[in-house]
């Protein structure tokens, strides 16, 4: 698997092997020592910490303990079951091989496991302070990182200053995501509900639950202020009446019988939607039927399509919740127009249509990174773009840099961010906001002193969807990020590894398609925005897509993760996913079957295995796909095993 002459990866990435080499255990387990140092020198430090407490308390486990014969027996059992599970784990999916670009792991930041090891035997449960005094603090100001990735203001002292938290995932993210939106949609009909005065409450339920997301928290603001003003009494009062008069508090069902002129809020999202958002909007009562999923154009969100939606919406007068723009899919690693997707909100709020923009960066949030300065400013797209061959497109990097302007975004520590698992990220872009979820009645009550920001969120559970949450999570994103500030020169130096070889995959697609000639059609589908590609294959002289589909799937077969057999007989590890035509249109469809022969008359939507498109997903995450020490190449060694196996599944 040497590396070929014409790859543009080893002068690219070469200079920062010795940085890299110290982030991660390594395929062989290369940092062993490290880690074992790490994980020893911080236990130890623990173990002196409970030592330390109060000294004066004596041993409550004696040491003749270990000489007991039940002591033992329970050590033996506990030994073998380890053993036991030790050796199961053993199946487990390879994500730390170069050798796996199937789906979205890879191998760990050293810097987070080691922390996320080191805070598990404090547990601290990140609800409030007084079940995490250390870790809850961390988890806050990784929210401020990582809204200053994203271009959102993280000055604490700043009244509009963003806010984030930590979820289990990206999708519990999106849920919160929803929370917020609906809670600022109808906070100002509460407000007109409960006839608070001398705040310049709208005159209509219209007009009131359609402010837009800074009109609403503007009318918050106002309302704080009045509120502070009144006597303690009636400041009680007030809040009473208020809440009565929310949807948090009536529900959906008795919050429209009482303001029957509004119907229930839609959300826009692309087709290529996560299913979280059908989930968020069950969970919610919002209902399935609510999320309206619009058209693609080249794989990312129709622009005009939306603003056909909106229009719509306005004729209709169809309340908007949210519109939700994707960067990077997670089947196909493509980047919505988000600058578009404000540009919209910003035109028809303007004309009496208020709704959020939320941003589901699960996968490609800490791709930003590569966006940002080391002050926190925005990268030209020359600078972005200086030693790749076409990253970024113009319309990715407007997409990246009008992430400032959004209303929240998802991210997830435990995807690109080389985290382990449930590690997501909520992040608002002002904070102000939050106040709406909380379940005690503080939403309109609470100190507004510039100093109070950290405060606030020290009783983190009242905010967050859940009711306890890991602190070692906390700690192994906030490390992280110290260890690897969130800017191009430092973190995305990671992501930009995964980029460019994302380009040495689409460039070796040809040397593929070339090397099967004759045998099969290979084609990339369309372009990678990020760091997944995608591949279409076809048998030569075909034109049926069932026949194309199975064959896909047979070439699967060999890629994916069995654990009914040993890893080692797996020379590569990949994904699968399909391309319909509702996701990508008629259009955009045909041109995909034609690249590699298909006739798009064989495509039947009622169809069992002809109604979309089957092919093969690449996530070019780990960091040592171009081996440069040894010369290795597993991108060229993946496309010669996938020619090798082409050739063989098709001979005569």
């Amino acid at each position: 698997m040497a590396c070929s002459p014409d790859m543009p990866l080893p002068r690219a990435t070469a200079a920062d092997r010795p940085w890299l080499d110290a982030l991660f255990l390594g395929p062989y387990g290369e940092n062993d020592a490290l880690l074992e140092k790490l994980v020893v020198e911080f236990l130890r430090d623990h173990v002196y910490w409970r030592r330390n407490f109060h000294p004066e308390d004596p041993p409550a486990i004696s040491t003749r303990a270990a000489m007991h014969p039940e002591y033992q027996a329970l050590e033996a059992r506990l030994r073998g079951e380890l053993h036991q599970l030790s050796a199961a784990l053993k199946r487990s999916v390879p994500f730390h091989s170069p050798r796996y670009i199937g789906h979205m792991a890879s191998d760990l930041l050293l810097p987070g496991l080691a922390a996320q090891i080191l805070t598990l035997p404090y547990n601290p449960n990140n609800v409030s302070e007084d079940a995490a005094p250390v870790t809850i603090e961390l988890e806050v100001k990784a929210g401020l990182q990582l809204a200053r990735m994203l271009g959102y203001p993280d000055d604490t002292t700043r009244p509009d200053c963003a806010f984030g938290h930590l979820t289990s995932g990206g999708t519990v993210a999106n849920y919160q995501a929803l929370r917020l939106a609906l809670a600022l949609k109808a906070f100002p009909v509460a407000l007109r509900a409960a006839g608070v005065p001398d705040i310049d409450v709208p005159g209509d339920d219209w007009t009131a639950f359609n402010l837009g997301p800074d009109a609403g928290i503007a009318l918050l603001d106002r309302a704080n202020t009045w509120l502070a003003a009144q006597p303690a009494r009636e400041q009680r009062r007030w809040v009473r009446a208020v809440q009565k008069e929310r949807l948090e508090f009536l529900g959906m069902v008795d919050f429209f019988a009482r303001h029957p002129d509004l119907k229930v809020p839609k959300v826009l999202a692309p087709i290529t939607a996560h299913y979280s958002w059908s989930k968020g909007l069950k969970l919610l009562g919002l209902g399935r039927n609510q999320l309206e999923l619009l058209p693609e154009r080249g794989m990312r969100l129709d622009a005009d399509a939306l603003d056909e939606v909106l229009a719509r919406c306005e004729r209709e007068r169809q309340p908007v919740l949210l519109a939700v723009a994707v960067l990077g899919t997670t089947e196909y690693g493509t980047v919505d127009p988000v600058d578009a997707v404000v540009d919209a909100r910003d035109r028809w709020t303007a004309q009496g249509l208020g709704f959020s923009v939320h941003v589901d960066g699960a996968w490609g949030g800490y791709l930003a990174t590569l966006f940002r300065n080391e002050d926190g400013g925005l990268r030209t797209i020359d600078e972005v773009g200086e030693g790749f061959a076409r990253f970024p497109l113009p319309e990715v990097h407007a997409a990246f840099a009008a992430l400032g302007r959004t209303d929240s975004v998802t991210v997830d520590p435990h995807k690109l961010g080389y985290l382990p698992y449930g590690a997501g990220a909520f992040i608002c872009r002002d904070h102000r906001a939050v106040a709406l979820l909380a379940e005690a009645a503080d939403y309109v009550f609470h100190d507004t002193r510039e100093d109070d920001y950290h405060a606030r969120y020290r009783r983190l559970g009242q905010f967050v969807p859940e009711g306890s949450k890991s602190g070692a999570a906390a700690a192994a994103v906030y490390v992280t990020h110290k260890v690897l500030p969130l800017d191009h020169a430092h973190f995305g130096r990671l992501p930009r590894q995964t980029v460019l070889a994302a380009e040495a995959f689409h460039a070796g697609s040809k040397r593929l398609a070339a090397a099967v000639d004759g045998v099969a059609r290979v084609a990339v589908p369309f372009a990678p925005d990020s760091n997944l590609v995608c591949l279409a294959i076809n048998p030569a002289g075909n034109a049926d897509l069932a026949h194309a589909n199975a064959f896909v799937r047979r070439l699967h077969d060999e890629l994916r993760a069995d654990p009914r057999q040993p890893l080692q007989m797996k020379q590569f590890f990949g994904s699968m996913t399909t391309l319909r035509p509702e996701a990508v249109g008629e259009a955009e469809m045909a041109r995909i079957l034609a690249l590699v022969g298909l006739d798009p008359a064989t495509l039947d939507p009622d169809g069992d295995d002809n109604d979309k498109l089957v092919i093969l997903r690449h996530t070019l995450m780990n960091p040592y796909l171009i081996d440069h020490t040894n010369g290795i190449s597993y991108i060229d060694g993946y496309l010669d095993h996938l020619a090798r196996r082409i050739r063989a599944l098709l001979a005569p």
